[in-house]
Parts: C-alpha cells; structure tokens; sequence
C-alpha cells in the first residue's frame, strides 16, 4: 500500500499529465488556484480509475489491446482539443478577471447601493503608485466570475478522467498480479489514487508560483496562454503516433 501511494505520486509526473495540466494552470493568477487545479485533476483521474479498475477486477476482464490503444488514443486528442481551445483563447486576447482589482467594495453614493459603474482609484505596490479600473459589486460581474471559475474547475477534472480511464487497463493489470483479494485490490487503487492527487497538487502548486510571478507583466499572460496551447497541441500530435507506433 505504501508502494501504492510512492507510485501514484509518480504516476503524476508522467509528460502527458504535465502537460495537460500546464495548459490549464497558465489561467491562473494565485497559487491556491493553480493547486486546486491539482486536486480536481486528481480528483478526476482517481474516480474513473477506482471505478473502472474495481469493475474490471470483479469481473475478472482484461482490456483488449485495441481498446487500450483507444483510450490512450483518447488522451492525444485531448491534449491537442485542450491546446487548440487555449491558443484561441490566446489569440482572442481573453484575459481572466482578477476579482480584487475588478470589484470595489465601496459606494459613491450616499444612502444608495453602489452602482455599476466604471471607474478606477490611485493605490500603491510599493514605492509605485498607479490606478485598475473597476466597477462596483453586481450580480452580473459576480455570475461572470463564477462562470468562470465553473469553467475551469469542470476542465481540470474531466481531463484528469479521461487520464484515469486511459490507465485502468496498466494499473488494473499490476494489482490483479499482485492482490489475492478484491477487497485489497480496491484498497490499493484509492491509495494509488490519493498518491496521484497528493503528486499532481504539489506539481502545480510548483508551476503555478512562477507564473504567478510571470503575470504581473502585460505581456505574460498572453504569452503563456499561447506558448502552452501550442506545447499541448505539439505534444498530443507526438503522443498520437507514438501509441500507433506501440511505443508509448
């Protein structure tokens, strides 16, 4: 079982896993967002691993070759969807909503609820002072947010799905060679699991700080967006034919 757990930390470091889950971190501004990346991406992977793997061990199945070659199939179009969809994002310029610098928490009227209206304020980070434009509280700006927000977290645990499914039938088969039990066997695929989620958030905890750092450019952001989706796509493209080729 401690093995279990060692191995699912690893299992976090593999190429395809880091880079998937790269092109979703470059959103994120604060490093508790990139972590939780990490959390709901392992979330993801250990459901449909725990799942799958726990029926294929009941049932006694293997996963033909075919099969497995499809899902793994499944992950290179991912990454390439995934890359395509954050280079438009890239080229379309969309930048995520810092919520702090977007939403006041103050009135410019007497006695009346602070209007939505655009407007910007002189503060200082540091030795310099400059102003952000933004607008006061309203439910519009607020549902934007949360969408947003939606939005990610539903990207983040759908790939690490997708990533679980395609392993089932390589972690399936070292447990049914190892573990006499179904019991144990489930038992080791949920530490297995945790392993990976304990791995994957450290891993973005660790990407996400510098770009934290890296945003406060312009430039960065865009920069970063473009860069990953094009790694993303590069690399789904190389997975791909490495699995037709039966190397990966």
């Amino acid at each position: 079982m401690a093995l279990g757990f060692v191995l699912g930390i690893q299992h976090a470091t593999d190429p395809d896993h880091l880079v998937a889950v790269a092109t979703i971190v470059t959103r994120e501004r604060r490093l508790a967002a990139g972590a939780l990346v990490g959390v709901l991406w392992g979330l993801g992977h250990m459901t449909t691993l725990c799942v799958a793997g726990v029926l294929l061990l009941a049932t006694h199945l293997v996963l033909s070759p075919q099969l497995a070659t499809g899902l793994e199939l499944l992950v290179a179009v991912m990454l390439v969807v995934l890359g395509a969809v954050r280079v438009g994002e890239a080229v379309r310029g969309m930048r995520k909503v810092e919520a702090n610098h977007l939403v006041s928490d103050h009135g410019h009227e007497h006695g009346r609820p602070a209007r939505e209206a655009v407007h910007s304020h002189a503060h200082h980070h540091g030795p310099q002072q400059h102003a952000h434009a933004h607008v006061h509280p309203s439910r519009r700006l607020l549902a934007v947010l949360a969408s947003d927000g939606r939005r990610i977290a539903l990207r983040a645990t759908l790939v690490g799905a997708i990533h679980g499914l395609a392993g089932t039938a390589a972690v399936s088969l070292l447990v049914m060679a190892t573990l006499r039990t179904a019991a144990g066997a489930a038992l080791y695929l949920v530490v297995f699991g945790l392993g990976t989620i304990a791995g994957m958030t450290i891993l973005t905890a660790v990407m996400a700080y510098p770009m934290t750092l890296a945003l406060r450019f312009r430039r960065a952001h865009g920069a970063l967006a473009l860069g990953s989706g094009v790694a993303s796509i590069a690399f789904g493209v190389f997975y791909a034919v490495l699995v037709l080729a039966g190397r990966a």
